[in-house]
């Protein structure tokens, strides 16, 4: 062996093993010093359902929706809330976390509670990690697709920029779906690559192209909005791949055989077929109604979904997307640079054709967003534009190279070579960079109690520790925040309804049906982040108990109480009139019994 290969071998190894330790540093920063629990309401609701399958209880919820409700009952007539069938989630990545909470044992009922001085549910930290292991494999399986496209070099820059990426590093920790879809788009993308390299070569294509599509098949089966970018490769593979229409038929009917079992169980507990899930659609073309509002109501019919001016709801949430594309990819500002990389020349065929796929398969999903609604608010759960991260900015990379090598000074300067790639990931590692020295510290400052926990709003030691004890299992609750209830109390509890006429129709039902409500929880996730008259908007007859926390610490003391001297709450005050304060005035429980906090138990 030469020594050039020698040193070339030993540079190659030193940058791996500097990769692999500043991978392994961060991953274990973020998890255990940076981590501040469970923070979105679809990754609790997705969380607790898996705890329910580990638990032997199938793909039931302590979460109810009272339009959830209104749909089983039209299908099924009367409904327990006992073991409630979810119909709004995707399947996969609860029955993945479901197998990690059966292997460490965290089915047990009494199992990971949590410990007094703690801030953090021990649980929390389990789905995140299982999130970050996905965003970890889908760095080393796009390394590998970029290696194959383009060179290791290009690759190893992509890796850098995406395990710098704050957005990627959030969503890994939110316990959200994401990084899931993005191992499974990277690993489909890794197929597809190599079928067009068949297919340039003269070979047949078929196997890999058809698992390919298995890859993003799976990705719908994990989040409903991605069967957009099965239709997207659908549409591709119909032109891309010989026999023309043989691939696209095979993943139609591969989409169909995994669709059937959902289809089938969300007929029989929901009278339409696609569930509650198809409800998202007022987040994207609902006017007057957002998808929170129906999914409180207990009445579908008095909330239809107006499709009149559909193309201009669209249009404007594709506009949306199109103008906060950098955002939307993750803050990577070299990723956007993949649509001007359309119009270059690339000596291979596989190379130039397979941007092509991408394209479609993210004008699909941009449509399919713009459909269901889509924000750059932080931590969007209908956001997929980040699985498109990692390989846009290869080939964003790829052509700033390419332009970068014809300059006459980088020509003729060796050493110039890769000082683009270094100001790069300097730029985009910045945001992460900078603001570590002060998370780490408040994280070292509370390191013995878990961490800092999300709060507002959430705070799991109230309902853990307080909710949890003074409400039995066969009982129920009320709540602003029902899927953190769901999750850290393990109790079941009922999204609060628009109207006081459907509280009281959800009350009456309960209390048939042998769970009786015996509380009413409120948290910040009513008060803490709107203005008075959204506020109003939204809770209507509620407002007088959502605010009442507030009003009485702002006129304490004596503290005036608005809850029961509203008059339209006054039949609801008399029977949930034991304030119970979780924490301070932002959480409070209502009772329907006197609790001893000394004796959290005393409720029983």
């Amino acid at each position: 062996m030469s020594s050039t290969s020698q040193s070339v071998d030993a540079g190659v190894i030193i940058r791996r093993s500097l990769f692999f330790l500043l991978l392994v540093i961060l991953t274990l920063g973020h998890l255990f010093i940076l981590f501040r629990g469970l923070n979105t309401p679809q990754a609790m609701d997705q969380a607790q359902i898996a705890r329910e399958i580990a638990r032997g209880n199938g793909f039931t919820t302590k979460f109810i929706r009272p339009v959830a409700f209104h749909q089983a009952q039209k299908a099924k007539g009367a409904v327990p809330f006992t073991a409630f069938e979810d119909t709004y989630h995707a399947p996969l990545n609860p029955l993945i976390n479901a197998a990690v909470l059966k292997l460490i044992g965290a089915d047990a009922p009494e199992g990971w509670t949590m410990g007094e001085n703690q801030f953090i549910f021990p649980m929390d930290r389990i789905i995140a990690s299982v999130s970050t292991l996905f965003f970890l494999m889908a760095i080393g399986v796009n390394y590998l697709l970029v290696s194959r496209i383009f060179d290791p070099k290009i690759a190893g820059v992509t890796a850098l920029l995406v395990l710098f990426c704050q957005t990627l590093w959030g969503y890994s920790l939110s316990g959200l779906p994401q990084m899931l879809l993005m191992l499974l788009f990277s690993c489909g993308s890794y197929f597809a690559y190599r079928a067009l390299e068949s297919e340039t070569e003269g070979r047949v294509a078929l196997t890999p192209a058809v698992i390919a599509g298995a890859f993003f098949v799976l990705m719908a089966l994990t989040h409903w909005l991605a069967i957009w970018v099965v239709f997207g490769y659908i549409l591709f593979a119909a032109f891309a791949f010989r026999p023309r229409g043989i691939v696209a038929l095979s993943i139609l009917a591969v989409l169909a055989i995994a669709s059937i079992p959902t289809l089938i169980r969300c007929s029989n507990h929901s009278d339409s077929n696609l569930g509650t899930g198809y409800l998202s659609l007022y987040k994207g073309l609902g006017e007057t109604k957002t998808e929170d509002a129906v999914m409180r109501t207990d009445d579908l019919g008095t909330t239809p979904l107006r499709l009149d001016g559909i193309i201009l709801k669209v249009l404007r949430t594709t506009l949306l997307q199109a103008t906060d594309v950098i955002p939307f990819l993750g803050g990577i500002i070299i990723a956007p640079i993949f649509f001007i990389s359309l119009f270059h020349p690339f000596k291979r065929a596989s190379i130039a054709r397979f941007r092509w796929g991408l394209l479609i398969m993210w004008a699909t999903a941009a449509f399919g967003m713009a459909l269901f609604g889509v924000t750059t608010n932080e931590l969007d759960s209908n956001q997929i534009h980040i699985v498109f991260a990692p390989i846009m900015t290869a080939y964003g990379l790829a052509f700033l190279s390419i332009l970068w090598s014809r300059i006459d000074a980088v020509a003729a300067n060796p050493i110039l070579r890769n000082v683009h790639h270094i100001v790069i990931v300097l730029v985009c590692a910045s945001p992460m960079i900078l603001d570590l020295p002060q998370k780490v510290r408040r994280g070292l400052d509370l390191r013995d109690k878990g961490g800092v926990p999300s709060w507002p709003p959430y705070y799991a030691p109230a309902l853990n520790l307080g909710l949890k004890n003074w409400i039995k299992p066969d009982q129920i609750c009320f709540s602003d925040q029902p899927w953190a209830v769901a999750w850290y109390a393990d109790r079941m509890s009922i999204w609060m309804p628009t109207t006081k006429n459907g509280f009281e129709k959800l009350e009456r039902t309960a209390t048939d049906l042998g769970t009786a409500p015996v509380g009413i929880l409120i948290s910040p996730t009513s008060h803490g982040s709107k203005d008075m008259r959204s506020l109003a908007d939204e809770y209507g007859d509620f407002t007088s108990l959502v605010i009442n926390g507030r009003v009485f610490l702002a006129t304490y003391p004596p503290g005036v109480s608005t809850y029961d001297k509203d008059p339209k709450m006054q039949t609801i005050a008399k029977k949930y009139a034991y304030p119970q304060n979780l924490v301070g005035f932002d959480v409070i429980y209502y009772s329907d019994r006197p609790l001893r906090t000394s004796d959290p138990k005393a409720a029983e």
